[in-house]
């Protein structure tokens, strides 16, 4: 069977400098994470140096302020890095979207002097952030979390617990379903610092060494086994009060502004999934022969072929879409659920269609479509399941749902 390279996809970028930063992405990808992807996930080993890589390279801070070590990148660009990272191992991609996500609340609502603090060793000083907010009873009705914040007069910089300064918070309670649980050098909490509901929530950024943060066994996953998911545990967790991030209460809008630019990077990372199960169900169906002729010549299977590469083409379009709103300021959100839903659908079927090319042999560990397809489905459900999505869909379209 002739080994055919696929071909890299044809993209529309804004300037020179974006197209030499996908070039670099492109090569980091080829020579550091594709090679080494089905061994390391089949392993369960998360890629820890890959993510350093990334970080002295510029690639994990792209879409922040360059003032604290980001790359000032628009979205439409950030999202096409992920795209890529996403086709070469979804747990880098994944991972690189996840720590953006988690460096949102600070670099977007933080005080000028909390972003010069911390944000350039998140952005490029080669930290690793996780997002906590869902709970083993709070997944889609994530304004119910328990966890709480309850403020304390103490200073934590003095051992005894005196002084005065902002005071501290201490914070008690189990995140679920956390990536990066246990292996993060930072958190951004959404902790219960008032009543019942989302004007009780508030923001904190949380250090991964923190006295009293510990993290659980990781979970045992369909896919993705190289990415640690993991409950996170605050057993009396002190942080100063100069570690909150916004005012007390706003934690749920900081949370929900995080996740409408959260699932438009779920939505590139499943079309890198897809673009790469397309890519390799091309390649096997023009080598592969049967009955005298490669099987992409019947057109059942070419059909097959063109409906694949029809729902990428389009989820790519719809998530660039939903990132040039972004970009010039306008309201994305609805777009953004749009972007998150049809894209992970597409990507669930390209691949379950790309198994299906492949026949037998691509229900085998020896060729990656099976493995595409058992990670597909996680997009589904992380950063809002696609039932959820289209409920936010249907609030933008026909307002709240009737008491």
């Amino acid at each position: 069977m002739p080994d055919r390279a696929p071909q890299p996809v044809d993209r529309q970028l804004p300037t020179d400098e974006a197209r030499d930063l996908i070039s670099l992405v492109r090569d980091i990808a080829q020579r550091e994470i594709a090679p080494k992807a089905a061994e390391e996930e089949d392993a369960g080993r998360f890629p820890r140096e890959v993510f350093t890589l990334l970080s002295e390279a510029g690639l994990l801070g792209l879409p922040y302020d360059g003032e604290y070590g980001g790359g000032d990148q628009p979205y439409e660009v950030y999202l096409q890095v992920l795209e890529e990272l996403a086709a070469a191992r979804l747990t880098v991609g994944l991972g690189v979207s996840v720590h953006s996500l988690a460096c949102h609340a600070l670099a977007t609502y933080g005080t000028k002097e909390q972003r010069a603090e911390h944000l350039p060793g998140m952005l490029g000083g080669g930290l690793l952030g996780a997002y906590c907010l869902s709970e083993p009873s709070s997944g889609s009705d994530a304004a119910s979390l328990r966890t709480k914040a309850v403020r304390d007069g103490g200073d934590p910089a003095r051992p005894d617990g005196a002084g005065s300064g902002g005071g501290s918070w201490v914070l008690s309670g189990t995140k679920a379903w956390i990536t990066h649980g246990g292996i993060a050098d930072f958190c951004t909490v959404l902790a219960r610092t008032g009543g019942e509901g989302p004007r009780g929530i508030t923001a904190f950024l949380v250090p991964g060494d923190a006295e009293g943060l510990s993290a659980a066994a990781p979970e045992r996953k369909m896919g993705m086994k190289g990415s640690p998911t993991a409950q996170v545990h605050f057993d009396g967790v002190r942080i100063p009060d100069d570690r909150r991030v916004g005012e007390e209460g706003q934690g749920f809008a900081i949370a929900l502004s995080a996740l409408d630019s959260g699932r438009l990077g779920i939505a590139a990372c499943a079309v890198g999934v897809a673009q790469a199960a397309l890519d390799e169900a091309v390649a096997y169906a023009t080598g592969r022969k049967q009955f005298g002729r490669p099987i992409a010549d019947f057109q059942g299977l070419r059909f097959m072929l063109a409906d694949m590469a029809t729902r990428i083409e389009a989820g790519r379009s719809l998530y660039l879409t939903a990132a040039r709103l972004r970009d010039a300021g306008r309201p994305f959100a609805r777009q953004a659920a749009m972007a998150k839903l049809f894209c992970t659908d597409a990507a669930m079927q390209v691949t379950v269609d790309a198994v299906q090319v492949l026949g037998g042999y691509g229900y085998t560990a020896d060729f990656p479509v099976e493995r595409y397809m058992r990670e597909a489905k996680v997009l589904q459900i992380v950063e809002g399941t696609n039932q959820i999505q289209r409920m936010v869909i249907a609030r933008h379209l026909a307002g709240p749902e009737s008491r």
